[in-house]
């Protein structure tokens, strides 16, 4: 008969096998550690190249653009985002509310408080770099009335702006001050803007003496805003109006 195993020898099988098992968990948790940077590396230069050829979030700090965005001082500020793609392939249109690079003569609409604290200007800017939305006085975000090319004026009897002739039925202007301007004609590759809230936008209008009429060249154009994405009771689309 074959030899039946000893006590001992039971005993010891038994300890190799907890031993191996409690082995397993502790290297998959070093190689989870191990590969742990590299997962985070390739996760940040996704958001990056996300960010910078994508969709990037913008926060929203000015009244401009009362109601469609909010900004008001005591609210919560509307967090955008934006898209990238639709001017790679083509010009911003009518209508289109676009996020742009305020041109060097253009003063800032609102101003923004820089922390003085290092440690907090270091995190909001590898923020930033990363997509986190932040405060910015040179980022503005209007609605595009005409494109290069129109004539823009204002207003008729019935204090609506026009563009090629044609009064423009808007339904998102909040408090209209009706402010005189033009005819202006867009020059190519340029943008007239206006804010929602025409009362309270420092736009194309207010920079009639800057050497452009107070167009935006689209070149300045970061993207396209498409969607309020915070607060979540704000959540809505933000598409064009007008064709």
């Amino acid at each position: 008969m074959p030899d039946e195993p000893t006590p001992e020898a039971e005993s010891s099988a038994e300890n190799d096998a907890e031993s191996s098992a409690e082995k397993e968990p502790r290297k998959r948790n070093r190689s989870f550690l191990r590969e742990l940077p590299i997962l985070i590396g390739v996760a940040l230069v996704l958001a990056l190249l996300i960010k910078t050829f994508l969709v990037q979030a913008f926060f929203i700090p000015s009244e401009s653009m009362e109601r469609t965005l909010h900004g008001c001082p005591g609210c919560t500020g509307d967090r955008i985002l934006v898209e990238k793609i639709s001017y790679r392939v083509g010009d911003p249109q009518p209508g289109d509310i676009v996020v742009f690079r305020a041109p060097p003569a253009w003063e800032p609409e609102t101003r923004v408080a820089k922390p003085t604290n290092p440690v907090r200007r270091a995190i909001n800017w590898v923020g930033a770099a990363f997509g986190v939305p932040q405060p910015n006085e040179k980022d503005l975000v209007k609605r595009v009335i005409a494109v290069g090319g129109q004539t823009v004026q204002c207003c008729d009897a019935q204090g609506r702006v026009i563009v090629d002739g044609k009064p423009l039925d808007e339904p998102y202007v909040y408090q209209d001050d009706h402010r005189r301007f033009g005819p202006i004609k867009v020059p190519p590759g340029r943008l007239w803007v206006m804010g929602d809230h025409r009362s309270d936008s420092a736009d194309s209008r207010f920079h009639l003496d800057d050497g452009h009429s107070g167009t935006v060249p689209v070149g300045n154009v970061i993207g396209r805003a498409f969607v309020i994405i915070w607060p979540p009771s704000r959540w809505n689309s933000l598409l064009s109006t007008r064709s």
